[in-house]
C-alpha cells in the first residue's frame, strides 16, 4: 500500500464566511445595457447622425446672426437661387436667405417640440398609468375616458386644437399633449397589472410594504424597455406631426422656422431649384429615422432578457 506524503498537503482553516463570498463578476445593469446598445452597427451609425444633427441644431444657431424673417436681400438678384457651394453650403432661396441657416434653425425648433411633447406625455402617462393599474376606482373611470379618446384619431385632435387656439410653439405642444398621454397610461396600466400579482409583489404586500413603494421599487424597473420603446415611437411621430401641420399652415407661425415650414415654403421647388425642397426633407427623414432606430435599439438593449 502506497504511503501518503503529507508534505504535499496543507490543512485549510475553517472559514464560516467563505460561503458568503460571491465569485461571479459584478453585474451592472446599465453597463450591460450600453454594451448591448453599442453592439449593433446600425446603432453606431444612426447615433452618429443623430448627435451630429442635434449638435448643429443647438450649437450653430448660438453663433449665427441669421434672421428667418430678414428679406433685405430680396432685391439683390446676385444672392438669389445660388446653388450649394463653398460659401452657401445648402444654397440660397428666392429671397437670398441661406438654406444652411434655415435648416438648422428649423431643425432646432422641430426637435424641441418633439422632445418637450414626448417628455410631458411620458411623465403624465407613467404617473396616471401607475395609479390606473392599482386603483379599481380609477380603473373604472379611466377605461371610459380611454374608450372615448382612443376612438378619435390623435392627428384629428391635434389639427382641431391647433386650428381652434391658433398657431404657436406652446399651442402646438399643448395640442400634442392634451390627449397624447392616454395611450401611454393605458400601456403602463396593462404592464402593472401584469406584474402586480406576481409572488414577490404579493409577499411584499403581505409584509405591509406600501403600494407606492411596490410600484416604484418592484414594478417600474421592469418597465424600462417599455418606456424607452414608447419614447422611441413618440419622438419621430411628433416631429412628423409638426412637419405635417406646418406644411398646411397650422403648426408654427409663419415667422418661426421649422423643417415643416421649410418644406412647405419650398414645395414649389420640387423640380426647379430642387435642393431647396429636398435638403430640408432629407434632414427631416434623417432626424426621424435616427431617433426611431436609436430608440428601438436602446429599448432592446434595456430588456434584461437580451443580456448575457
Amino acid at each position: 500500500m502506497a504511503t501518503i506524503d503529507k508534505t504535499k498537503f496543507q490543512f485549510v482553516k475553517r472559514d464560516d464566511f467563505a460561503s458568503e463570498t460571491i465569485d461571479a463578476p459584478a453585474y451592472s445593469y446599465w453597463k450591460s445595457v450600453m454594451r448591448q446598445f453599442l453592439k449593433k452597427k446600425s446603432t453606431v451609425i444612426m447615433l452618429g447622425i443623430l448627435v451630429a444633427i442635434i449638435l448643429m441644431s443647438f450649437i450653430y444657431p448660438i453663433f449665427s446672426d441669421f434672421d428667418f424673417n430678414d428679406v433685405s436681400k430680396v432685391n439683390d438678384f446676385g444672392a438669389r437661387y445660388i446653388k450649394p457651394n463653398g460659401q452657401y453650403w445648402f444654397g440660397t432661396d428666392s429671397n437670398g436667405k441661406s438654406l444652411f441657416d434655415g435648416v438648422w434653425f428649423g431643425a432646432r425648433n422641430s426637435i424641441l417640440i418633439s422632445v418637450i411633447a414626448t417628455v410631458i406625455n411620458l411623465v403624465i402617462g407613467i404617473v396616471i398609468g401607475g395609479i390606473w393599474g392599482i386603483s379599481k376606482t380609477v380603473d373604472r373611470i379611466m377605461m371610459e375616458v380611454y374608450n372615448i379618446i382612443s376612438n378619435i384619431p390623435s392627428l384629428l385632435i391635434v389639427i382641431v386644437l391647433t386650428y381652434s387656439i391658433g398657431a404657436g410653439f406652446w399651442n402646438l405642444i399643448f395640442a400634442m399633449t392634451i390627449t397624447g398621454w392616454v395611450g401611454i397610461a393605458y400601456t403602463i396600466r396593462i404592464q402593472i397589472m401584469r406584474y402586480r400579482d406576481l409572488e414577490y409583489n404579493l409577499a411584499s404586500r403581505t409584509l405591509g410594504t406600501p403600494t407606492l413603494k411596490i410600484i416604484v421599487k418592484n414594478i417600474m424597473p421592469q418597465l424600462v424597455s417599455v418606456i424607452v420603446t414608447t419614447a422611441s415611437q413618440l419622438l419621430p411621430s411628433f416631429i412628423s406631426y409638426e412637419a405635417f401641420l406646418s406644411f398646411f399652415g397650422l403648426g408654427l407661425p409663419v415667422t418661426v422656422p421649422s423643417l415643416g415650414r421649410l418644406i412647405s415654403d419650398y414645395s414649389q421647388n420640387v423640380t426647379t431649384n430642387a435642393y431647396l425642397f429636398w435638403i430640408p426633407l432629407t434632414t427631416l427623414i434623417l432626424v426621424s429615422l435616427s431617433l426611431f432606430v436609436v430608440g428601438q435599439n436602446l429599448a432592446d438593449a434595456s430588456d434584461p432578457r437580451t443580456h448575457r
